[in-house]
């Protein structure tokens, strides 16, 4: 079987996994950082907002079962596109939305997506998610790991606290495009 990576930043990673994670064809979802200038950060070094970094997720996929193009589909109806300063209530740079490409076909699909949402009129904001190449990727601190299984109520409490889900069902689950 052959994998691909694909890695994506949409805020709170803890929110990142679950509508990915459990899907034919997803190997494993790893919650990290990316994007920074420190090696190795941790997450308080991450959430102080002076490493640069990206909350991120690492999906492990096979593309044959489910390929990139619906990977993009999930992560675009999973954050708000026009919010440059952070998802939801969770603010900061560490918490922006970016689509970090492994390879030029990741690239090129990324491009279209993003094109595409923003030619959808769903949006009357710019879309300001970026679309950079893909660079060390450093798995988060273990608990962080699978946090909706080990911690599922206080992951229910924060991410109802957050406005993610209303946000979702007012601009992705009312109308498809």
């Amino acid at each position: 079987m052959r994998t691909e990576l694909a890695t994506f930043a949409g805020g709170c990673f803890w929110c990142m996994v679950t509508p990915f994670d459990q899907l034919p064809g997803i190997i494993k979802v790893v919650s990290g950082y990316t994007g920074g200038h420190v090696e190795n950060p941790t997450y308080e070094q991450v959430k102080s907002q002076t490493t640069g970094h990206f909350e991120a997720v690492q999906i492990t996929f096979d593309p044959e079962q489910f390929p990139y193009k619906k990977l993009l589909e999930i992560f675009w109806s999973q954050i708000d596109p026009t919010d440059d300063g952070g998802q939801f209530h969770d603010r900061g740079s560490s918490y922006r939305t970016a689509i970090f490409y492994h390879t030029e076909e990741q690239r090129r699909l990324a491009e279209e997506s993003k094109k595409e949402i923003e030619q959808s009129g769903r949006f009357d904001k710019p879309i300001v998610t970026s679309i950079l190449p893909a660079s060390t990727f450093y798995p988060a601190e273990e608990y962080h790991q699978d946090y909706y299984k080990k911690n599922p109520e206080h992951y229910k409490e924060d991410r109802k606290k957050s406005g993610r889900d209303e946000f979702i069902e007012k601009y992705w689950k009312k109308r498809r495009d």
